[in-house]
């Protein structure tokens, strides 16, 4: 009996090994997207700011052509119209850009120490073997530590 549960108590350990394992390999892999994703994100920001400008410039042809004489105010209305649907897509695009330093970057980047610093701890806290408290009456009482 006694080895049975020793047996099992290896085996959660070495699961619990390999699990640890995985937590520390898989922290390079979410440093390295928050990474990429702050570089989109200052990407569309200058992407934003060359759109703005851009469509800046097309009212003002836009304008030109609806205070023109002549049949250009069909061109330029014409014109207006696809600006105002551009500035949407833009305006989108700022949602989208804020939304994802705000929703997605920032929230990992403050979770990620935290991440680091619980890995570390339940690591060194299974190599001292100290997860498990003493054997009462045939079964271990865990002390995991809070994770939050």
């Amino acid at each position: 009996m006694e080895s049975n549960m020793e047996k099992e108590c290896s085996a959660l350990g070495g699961l619990f090994q390999a699990v640890i394992n995985d937590l520390k390999v898989g922290i390079p892999v979410w440093e390295d997207f928050i990474t990429k994703a702050t570089k989109l994100h200052s990407q569309l920001k200058a992407t934003i700011l060359s759109t703005t400008s851009f469509l800046d410039a097309f009212q003002k042809i836009a304008d030109l052509a609806t205070n023109a004489r002549g049949g250009t105010k069909d061109v330029g209305t014409a014109l207006t119209r696809i600006c105002l649907r551009h500035k949407a897509v833009e305006a989108r695009l700022k949602t989208f850009t804020s939304a994802l330093m705000e929703c997605l970057v920032m929230p990992l980047e403050n979770k990620m120490e935290d991440w680091k610093k619980t890995v570390a701890q339940l690591d060194k806290d299974h190599a001292k073997g100290d997860l498990f408290g003493t054997v009462e009456s045939g079964t271990r009482t865990a002390r995991w530590p809070s994770v939050s």
